[in-house]
Order: C-alpha cells, then structure tokens, then sequence
C-alpha cells in the first residue's frame, strides 16, 4: 500500500527543489519516446546487440531470430528515435548505436536487473 499524506500541506522549498529537476514538456514527451522504443523487447535486443559492434541488416536478423523485414521495421523506429545511426557501404547497409549514452543506458539497466536477481 502506497504511504500518502494526511494532511495536505505544501513544503515551498521541497516543491521548488522537485521542479528544478523537471525538464521542460517538449524534453520529457522526447524522453518517454525513448524509453518507449526501450521497452519493446525486439528493439531492446537489437540495441544490445548493437553495443557490441556495427552489425547489417542481415546480421541481425540471425542474432534476433527474426526476419529481415521484421528488423527492418524495428531499426526504422530506432533511427526515428535517435537511438542508432547507419553507413552504407557498398550494397550493405551498416547499424550501429549513435552514441555512448546509448550504451551507459544499457549497462546501467543491466546492471541494476543483475544486482536485483541477486538480491530478490
């Protein structure tokens, strides 16, 4: 059961405190967004896969266990998000996380799921 108050009183330098760490509304809507394309499992599999290296289309779909078109789609929503960038060379197009943020994120989320397992 979730603690509330009991009484409503409002504490100025707690609340002002609170609102200096809330980013603007534009930020927070871009923020759910990504951690909307983290929450989908295929496209979470696809960024871990990515931190280890530049992978193609194809090469994905072999660590997904999913079809190339079916990749496709997850990496459109990917790069709309920003999460991941690409190169082409040659005929191949190359994928490959857009930057070390990306992967703290992973690391971080991984890391806190292991320390539960751990401690459950």
């Amino acid at each position: 059961m979730t603690e509330i108050c009991r009484e409503h009183e409002e504490h100025r330098g707690r609340i002002e405190n609170g609102r200096k760490h809330v980013p603007n509304r534009e930020t927070i809507l871009e923020i759910s967004d990504f951690f909307a394309a983290l929450g989908n499992p295929t496209r979470l599999g696809i960024l871990y896969a990515l931190s280890g290296g530049e992978l193609c289309t194809c090469d994905l779909s072999v660590v997904s266990e999913l079809s190339v078109s079916a990749v496709s789609h997850q990496l459109r929503i990917l790069r709309d998000r920003k999460l991941i960038s690409f190169r082409k060379e040659g005929k191949n197009v190359f994928y490959r996380l857009r930057d070390s943020h990306i992967v703290d994120v992973l690391s971080v989320a991984l890391e806190h799921m292991e320390e539960g397992l751990n401690h459950g």
